[in-house]
């Protein structure tokens, strides 16, 4: 291939180049002659010697070789394999670093994107103590040469071989010790993905920060699993094991979870707490994470929403019902709308454990069903949003504009996406009042964002 005049670097070639910012998926930026790479590793206020190994016209890729000068925000990663694992990004970051860099990443896409300059993003609200939050954890199970339980690499499906987690809850390690074990005791068969062969595919925990309680599941290629009275008993006699499970997943697909489950010991579900909302969980259900920060931000949506008990309130996208359940302590009555039906059942359920009686959920599209009820006279005065990576339909803005609610609270796990819709809210008479990022995700390059929007008109 013929070398594009125009580009200054050539690829296999080394360079010396100062790192002048970070990218949003954590990676070092800084131009070498005047062209951009993209150096994983690297980070701002560092002078490093990289490798070119991928070039395009406007941009390319650089390998980190060498650190000439070091960033005062450099640590040594406190995981053995975060360099290979994919979960972490920025481990390599001070903590205090990573905060900086999450209020700097979100105000930079709402200028970029949203246009809005003249918002000021308030300083990410951080952890204490930012390890070991995740209250749930998944590991696929593979064979090479050896039996591999672990975290996939970066960008690829081989299994770095593991059983423990700076992010994850410690129990887990014994929980893969245990059915490692059980597996190489029993000669039991693990999944190709290739292939679509062999039994065990992955084992999915779940803890409970406030109860203690831990669920086990493990996900099978099939429709039982050989010498259950064993594995059980070896794992009842961890500390906290209060349900052991199997899921059913035969499809061919990445997706972990099939639909399916059979209970072979204990609770079927596991009991947590958000603030003073209390919330059961199955395997299948989701629930935030981190349920430390969780409380954080919903605190924070909860004092954007404004209530004084005569509000009436919808919630879109309001999965199990625990952002709707938080407002309806507040409220006169929140409408809360998902479209994946056992997220409503579980919403239903989690409002009657909680006595709230002030809570009504419904199925399907919020741009579908928020517009219908507004049509048949339910007119909000606050409207909060937690949309998927996506962000909002347009149908839904569209309604959020002509319903004109005095205030909107939009929580959002992507800033681009957010930023796109914060622009066509202001366009349509609505100013934003307080952008509040949340590290839900330490070590991570993701972050949460709450923000307050005021009705102009």
């Amino acid at each position: 291939m013929k070398k594009d005049r125009n580009i200054p670097v050539e690829k296999n070639k080394h360079y010396v180049m100062q790192v002048e910012d970070i990218g949003v998926n954590g990676e070092g930026i800084g131009k070498v002659k005047g062209y951009t790479l993209f150096v994983e590793g690297a980070l701002p206020g560092e002078e490093v010697e990289v490798r070119a190994v991928k070039v395009k016209k406007n941009f390319g890729y650089g390998k980190l070789l060498k650190i000439i000068r070091s960033s005062e925000h450099r640590k040594e990663p406190s995981c053995a394999i975060a360099k290979r694992c994919g979960g972490c990004q920025l481990q390599h970051l001070s903590y205090e670093g990573q905060l900086q860099y999450k209020t700097k990443k979100v105000q930079d896409i709402m200028e970029r994107i949203g246009g809005l300059k003249d918002i000021k993003v308030l300083p990410t609200l951080g952890m204490d103590e930012p390890y070991h939050y995740r209250n749930k954890a998944q590991f696929p199970v593979g064979k090479t040469e050896d039996l591999n339980i672990g975290f996939y690499a970066r960008r690829s499906h081989d299994i770095i071989n593991t059983d423990e987690c700076e992010i994850g809850h410690p129990i887990n390690k014994e929980i893969i010790r245990v059915i490692k074990g059980f597996i190489k005791a029993f000669d039991i068969s693990v999944y190709d993905e290739v292939k679509h062969r062999g039994l065990i595919r992955h084992i999915v925990t779940r803890t409970s920060h406030h109860t203690g309680e831990i669920m086990a599941c493990i996900v099978i290629n099939g429709r039982s699993l050989p010498n259950t009275v064993t594995l059980i008993e070896a794992l009842k006699a961890i500390e906290g094991v209060a349900g052991i499970c199997l899921n059913y997943n035969q499809e061919k697909t990445n997706v972990i979870l099939g639909k399916e489950i059979k209970m072979l010991w204990g609770k079927e579900k596991i009991v947590d707490y958000i603030g003073d909302l209390k919330f059961e969980i199955s395997p299948l259900s989701f629930f935030q994470v981190n349920p430390i920060q969780t409380e954080v931000l919903y605190n924070r949506a909860l004092e954007y929403a404004g209530l004084t008990g005569e509000e009436v309130v919808w919630d879109a996208y309001c999965g199990i019902g625990t952002i709707s359940l938080f407002l309806a302590q507040k409220a006169k009555q929140v409408y809360g709308v998902e479209i994946v039906e056992p997220a409503i059942k579980d919403a239903r359920n989690n409002a009657d454990i909680n006595g709230i009686t002030n809570a009504e959920f419904f199925v399907g599209k919020a741009e579908v069903i928020i517009p219908e009820k507004y049509v048949e006279g339910i007119k909000a005065d606050v409207i909060v949003v937690d949309p998927p990576r996506k962000g909002c339909d347009g149908k839904l803005l569209n309604t959020l504009v002509e319903m004109a609610p005095k205030r909107i609270v939009y929580v959002s796990c992507d800033p681009a996406t957010l930023a796109r819709d914060l622009k066509y809210l202001v366009e349509h008479g609505f100013e934003v009042d307080q952008v509040q990022p949340v590290d839900m995700f330490p070590h991570t390059t993701h972050v949460e964002t709450v923000v307050k929007l005021n009705l102009t008109l």
